[in-house]
């Protein structure tokens, strides 16, 4: 069966299309949209924290190693994928909002992707203190050890 000239040539635009969709760039953003005006904004020793909240939002997170929350980040993300890799960041942007005891802006600093590690997982075994028990010395090796003197600090004279 052969086909006219004007189908084929429309089958082989669309095998094509399909072929090169897979190969098309898809970018994402993720966390805070950055706009310098409003971060430009911010000063030290004239905003507090209502201030902030009311100029940038409230933070992607606070500092947790600290009781008075006193310093806020907002973190920004661009990144950039193709078809089924795993997506690579193109921009970061971390605003670091540090406030002092009474809760004015101490300091203002920002830091990009150059401070941004990429870990990747290995599936190296870690070391554990212990034995190493097969299967069977897992599911029985406390048969017969339950209640026996001389286990966990107990002895025949002093049980517990």
């Amino acid at each position: 069966m052969s086909f006219p000239q004007g189908p084929r040539l429309v089958l082989a635009a669309f095998g094509a299309a399909t072929l090169l969709g897979g190969c098309t760039q898809i970018r994402g953003h993720q966390g805070y949209l950055v706009d310098e005006t409003l971060i430009s904004a911010i000063q030290p020793g004239v905003d507090n924290k209502e201030s902030v909240v009311g100029t940038l939002g409230r933070p992607s997170f606070v500092g947790q190693f600290d009781e008075q929350e006193r310093d806020w980040y907002y973190v920004s993300r661009n990144t950039r994928q193709y078809a089924f890799r795993s997506p690579r960041p193109t921009a970061q942007t971390v605003l670091h909002v540090r406030f002092d005891a009474a809760g004015n802006v101490e300091r203002v600093e920002r830091t990009g992707l150059d401070l941004a590690a990429n870990i990747r997982p290995t599936s190296d075994e870690t070391p554990t203190l212990g034995r190493n028990r097969s299967l069977f010395e897992e599911l029985f090796g406390n048969i017969g050890a339950v209640g026996q003197a001389g286990r966990r600090g107990q002895t025949a004279d002093n049980p517990q």
